[in-house]
């Protein structure tokens, strides 16, 4: 009888990892679903302010940098402008 009630436990471990597994799967591809959705919303507003006449690659450009600390933003412009400045780039 112990080996039954053993096989049993470990019958009820493995369903239980099993539905665990299947669990995080589905919510890992809802939120897939959910991150193209969103993805193809930003493609659209990019697309709408192309045809109002905003420079797209200038848009993306500006949403990394507000995406960034000030002062790692400030460092990387200084950065920028050095190298630009070395390599004639600047008056």
């Amino acid at each position: 009888m112990p080996a039954t009630a053993a096989a049993a436990k470990e019958e009820a471990s493995h369903r239980f990892a099993k539905d665990q597994l299947k669990a995080f799967v589905e919510r890992i591809e809802r939120l897939e679903e959910e991150k193209k959705t969103t993805s193809d919303d930003i493609r659209d507003i990019y697309a709408e302010a192309k045809g109002n006449g905003y420079d797209v690659k200038a848009l993306r450009t500006i949403v990394r940098l507000r995406k960034q600390d000030i002062d790692e933003r400030k460092e990387q412009e200084a950065v920028l402008e050095t190298y630009m400045h070395a390599l004639g780039m600047l008056n």
